[in-house]
């Protein structure tokens, strides 16, 4: 059994399976379960390509080169300018959508044990709790992580196995295939690609082994996400769904609908659980990343004083935007995706066609499908961004 390729799908695995997990029954509902399935399949295709460019792009560089010096040395400095803004963009509004889903659902969950406290604080209080694991450092986030991704892996199991039994078929019918609004919450739940440079050092440059944790690890998050919706959609069904997903109150709502619908303790004590682990696990590995990126982008050493500085500096905004716009997680979600067509779709293809055809310096590893993969690439990534501007 190779030890280290399976821990490279799981890194995969994790970065793909937080809390946009959630939303996807939601923000696919209006597709219904067929359309949005078929949806899933294609966002996994264009998500795992983009990966695969990403991976040879980096090739042409030497190791623990990451997308910002990517897109300066195919690109110049406006690609590096582009990526920088939409690689913080992402992260914030990311922590966004966690702080907002989080919240919803500590306030839902206090509510439920008559605990007195306002979605405001609710909101705050989840900040703080996790926030204080970020300030700690990277062992600390580690060490929680991984207590949280078995309990995360179980409960999903768990979870499936319960409600499968209890699906109606006929709520999985029908949906309409033009209601693509969704798409950028499914772009978002494949958004593993920023973690490609660390994977090729992870495996000692083995660009081989790196493809094959690509392709199962992102296999696995797809499967997960068909399944899941099948338990979702199989049980509430896409009215309710559509409700869900304008009240904006998604994270907490199905949990309480599948405790009105099926009655079982079990079934809804296991989906609170699941619902908060995602949620965690979601906001610990995104606010990690972007506190590491303030600190190295600004070269600020790790003291005391700088952490907190970062920590401010990486919760305060999305708290802020949280507050002031309650129910915005699968909004925030869908801006997210934006920012992931940009950086790790778009993006790629332009930094492989430069490579390739402009300046000539790729070598060794091609991704498959030549000058069609990137048309079609590019052409996706407009449609996906012209769709989330008109909605």
């Amino acid at each position: 059994m190779d030890t280290k390729l399976i821990a490279g799908i799981l890194l995969i695995v994790g970065s793909a399976i937080a809390g946009g997990m959630l939303a996807l029954p939601v923000a696919l509902s209006e597709l219904g379960f067929v359309y949005s399935s078929l949806l899933l399949v294609l966002c996994w295709f264009v998500m795992t390509s983009g990966a695969l460019l990403i991976l040879e792009v980096n090739s042409w560089l030497p190791r623990n080169n990451n997308i910002i010096s990517m897109s300066q040395a195919t690109l110049g400095g406006a690609g590096q300018a582009v990526a920088w803004v939409t690689y913080l963009f992402l992260l914030y509004t990311l922590i966004a959508a966690y702080v907002a889903g989080g919240g919803d659902f500590l306030w839902h969950l206090c509510t439920a044990l008559h605990i007195p406290v306002s979605k405001h604080l609710a909101c705050i209080l989840f900040t703080v709790v996790l926030g204080t694991i970020v300030y700690a450092g990277i062992q600390s986030v580690d060490y929680m992580n991984r207590g949280l991704m078995i309990a995360k892996l179980g409960g999903y199991v768990l979870l499936v196995c319960l409600i499968v039994p209890h699906t109606s078929l006929h709520q999985l019918s029908g949906g309409n295939p033009y209601r693509l609004g969704g798409m950028t919450v499914a772009i978002t739940s494949f958004g593993f690609a920023q973690i490609i440079p660390s994977l090729r050092a992870y495996f000692n440059d083995d660009k081989k082994k790196v493809r094959k944790a690509i392709w199962i690890g992102s296999l696995i998050p797809l499967v997960c996400y068909i399944l899941w919706n099948i338990s979702i959609m199989g049980i509430i069904g896409n009215d309710q769904l559509i409700s869900m997903l304008k009240s904006g109150q998604s994270t907490a709502e199905f949990v309480e609908r599948l405790n009105q619908l099926l009655q079982n303790n079990i079934i809804t004590t296991t989906a609170r659980v699941f619902t908060s682990i995602c949620l965690a696990t979601g906001f610990l590995g995104v606010a990690l990343g972007l506190s590491d990126f303030l600190a190295d982008g600004f070269s600020l050493e790790r003291t005391r004083k700088n952490n907190t500085l970062i920590i401010i500096t990486a919760l305060s905004p999305p708290l802020a935007v949280a507050l002031f716009y309650p129910g915005l997680f699968v909004k925030a979600l869908g801006l997210a995706g934006i920012d992931c067509v940009i950086l790790l779709i778009l993006l790629p293809v332009l930094m492989v066609w430069s490579g390739r055809y402009r300046k000539k310096i790729a070598s060794g590893y091609q991704v498959f499908g030549g000058k069609g993969l990137l048309v079609f690439l590019m052409l996706f990534s407009v449609v996906a961004l012209s769709l989330s501007f008109l909605q």
